[in-house]
């Protein structure tokens, strides 16, 4: 489950204005900052296109010890082999 979006920043216009640069800056790491005149939301400055997600090691590590860890270690059923070896996901050999 991933976290929510933090909630977007908001600046009055007067202050946006000599703080335009960090601004922008602070948008384009991925911020969303929404501008207001006299306290009322006005307009938003966001980046042009989504960052990449962050990978987080060890977040799967609350969830706990996997209850049969062993299981991955076993010899697939030919079904779900086949159903591997056939997957798009899979790239065959010689054509990348």
């Amino acid at each position: 489950m991933e976290s929510p979006a933090p909630a977007p920043r908001l600046v009055n216009v007067h202050q946006a204005k000599t703080q335009l640069s960090r601004l922008i800056d602070a948008a384009h790491a991925g911020e969303t900052i929404v501008l207001a005149k006299a306290g009322k939301p006005w307009a938003r400055l966001m980046p042009l296109e989504q960052p990449a997600p962050q990978r987080l090691p060890g977040r799967l590590r609350r969830q706990g010890p996997l209850a049969q860890p062993n299981a991955l270690l076993e010899p697939m059923e030919p079904g779900e082999l086949a159903a591997w070896e056939g997957s798009p996901l899979i790239p065959v050999a010689g054509l990348t």
